[in-house]
């Protein structure tokens, strides 16, 4: 009986472990980009930092469940996973040339400002999931 369900596991776990492993590249490669350390900040108690991270983490993770969702094959999966991690890192370049002082202003915890690119990733995010539909 488990074997006839082998075949489904085995698919959702290297959906899962490929997942998790791109949101850990996305974030890593997220944090090197920008000019301060997200995590560093949100030890810290920066919460400007951490809603910012957070939209460009879940608006990443939604494109990345949306890929999941409508690819049948892993490796378009990474593919579609990998483009969306570049349309997140390109928001964020095109955010910080937009506000003007937008890094400065996270990293001295402007909470509007941290909300404002946190949503506006969030909203890339949604707008990129459902793309790959």
């Amino acid at each position: 009986m488990l074997a006839s369900y082998l075949p489904a596991l085995i698919a959702y776990f290297s959906y899962l472990a490929s997942g998790i492993a791109l949101l850990v590249l996305f974030a890593l490669l997220y944090i090197k980009i920008t000019p301060y350390d997200e995590l560093a900040l949100v030890r810290e108690g920066c919460t400007a930092a951490a809603l910012s991270f957070a939209g460009a983490l879940i608006g990443f993770s939604l494109a990345l469940a949306s890929s999941a969702l409508h690819v049948n094959q892993l490796s378009y999966f990474v593919l579609w996973g990998a483009l969306a991690g570049l349309i997140q890192i390109l928001v964020y370049a095109v955010l910080a040339r937009c506000i003007k002082g937008m890094p400065q202003a996270i990293m001295e915890n402007n909470l509007a400002v941290g909300t404002l690119a946190g949503g506006i990733s969030l909203a890339v995010g949604v707008i990129n999931a459902g793309c790959l539909s």
